[in-house]
């Protein structure tokens, strides 16, 4: 069941980027309020940096091109404080990121319409901490496991 709610999310496309190309360069930038629950994409040629803030709660991914086609991979910064509260961030990303996702994947929406071979694309999650036990990637997935 679905947790998004397509009047909550608002997407950009930026400079050099259109709804249906190009796949590779394309990167994508997601954060969102707290106070109001909208979630924030922007999608372009690199990462909307001036959009995150100091909590650092963003996901960030892009496209990546592999033999068998593409990869999307996105990545989430877990943070180097106390190791506990490294865990708890990390619990909050698990339990958020499939909003996340379905959240990207609904945004560029037109992209995945165009080319539907595109919902087989393998995601993966890169889990960022300086604190080994927390560095790590994770598979979530093909993008049409996240589609509304």
């Amino acid at each position: 069941m679905s947790r998004l709610d397509p009047n909550k999310l608002h997407v950009d496309f930026f400079k050099g980027v259109t709804p249906v190309w190009p796949i590779l360069g394309r990167h994508y930038t997601l954060t969102h309020s707290d106070e109001t629950g909208e979630l924030f994409l922007a999608v372009g040629r690199r990462y909307a940096y001036e959009r995150i803030g100091p909590m650092r709660d963003e996901v960030l991914g892009h496209w990546l091109c592999c033999e068998n086609g593409y990869v999307l991979k996105f990545s989430v910064y877990l943070g180097g404080g106390n190791p506990e509260l490294v865990k708890k961030r990390y619990e909050i990303f698990v339990r958020e990121l499939p909003l996340a996702l379905e959240a990207i994947i609904y945004g560029d929406r037109l992209l995945f319409e165009s080319m539907p071979c595109l919902y087989e694309t393998p995601i993966f999650i890169h889990f960022q901490s300086p604190y080994e036990e927390f560095d790590h990637v994770e598979r979530w997935g093909v993008a049409g496991d996240w589609k509304i």
